[in-house]
């Protein structure tokens, strides 16, 4: 039986009310990579959907990107835990080596590739909403990103939707990753591989990892050093945009 802890339970339902990312009568589909954060996530909802005051359907699905991989331990363990799992077979592996350009990051490359075939398949079975297993570090470190290389100020929204028409949520969203790192280990857990960046085994073709993502999370764990409060006036400054105070046309 896996044992999450209270305050897991309490933060996705804290999403779940402020945000509406799950609603009576919807039908959620979850990437399930087999990753701590995904694993953790198909746990807390599966739990959701048992005490929740409304229902939903929810399913599991983890796309092979057809490199050989084994998800026999995964589905079992769903199996285990009464979460409904599949597994969506994808040529991704085959095909990129001709339409991945050079010296691009293959990282990025199989994240858009990998959304475009869940958002297919989504629509496919009649979801109508899609989970995906961000936490709060991934949001923090996203903004970071764009602040330094793009000149942008955005991070990642809790729920939106995709030109696909399909509604992207992600509970995890005040989650820290120590947490559900610590939920893998307190449970044993059995997590797969590089949630980020699942297409490690290009690293012969010429092309480059995604090194600014690593730089900003880095970034993040000094600061955190000198001020401990860090990511609590981060998430709070997320939903305290003063956008008056910026350099925009306002009259």
């Amino acid at each position: 039986m896996i044992n999450l802890s209270k305050k897991l339970i309490r933060q996705v339902a804290q999403a779940n009310a402020k945000f509406g990312l799950i609603k009576d009568g919807d039908r959620v589909l979850l990437g399930l990579s087999g990753g701590k954060d995904s694993l953790a996530l198909a746990h807390l909802l599966n739990r959701m959907q048992a005490h929740a005051p409304f229902k939903f359907d929810l399913e599991t699905v983890t796309l092979s990107y057809g490199m050989g991989e084994d998800y026999s331990q995964l589905h079992a363990h769903c199996e285990e835990h009464g979460i409904k799992h599949s597994v969506l077979d994808s040529n991704i592996y085959e095909v990129s080596g001709d339409t991945i350009r050079e010296n691009s990051s293959f990282c990025s490359y199989f994240s858009r590739m990998r959304r475009g075939a869940l958002y297919t398949y989504a629509l496919e079975k009649g979801f109508n909403k899609l989970a995906i297993g961000h936490h709060l570090d991934d949001a923090a470190e996203s903004f970071f990103m764009n602040f330094i290389h793009n000149g942008s100020l955005r991070t990642l929204a809790p729920i939106y939707k995709s030109k696909r028409g399909i509604i992207v949520i992600r509970p995890l969203i005040f989650v820290r990753e120590r947490q559900l790192r610590d939920n893998a280990i307190q449970n044993e857990l059995q997590v797969i591989g590089n949630e980020f960046c699942p297409g490690m085994k290009l690293s012969e073709k010429n092309v480059k990892f995604p090194h600014a993502r690593e730089e900003s999370k880095q970034l993040l764990a000094n600061l955190e050093k000198e001020h401990p409060k860090l990511f609590t006036s981060l998430k709070t400054a997320f939903s305290n945009l003063h956008t008056e105070t910026f350099w925009m046309k306002q009259i």
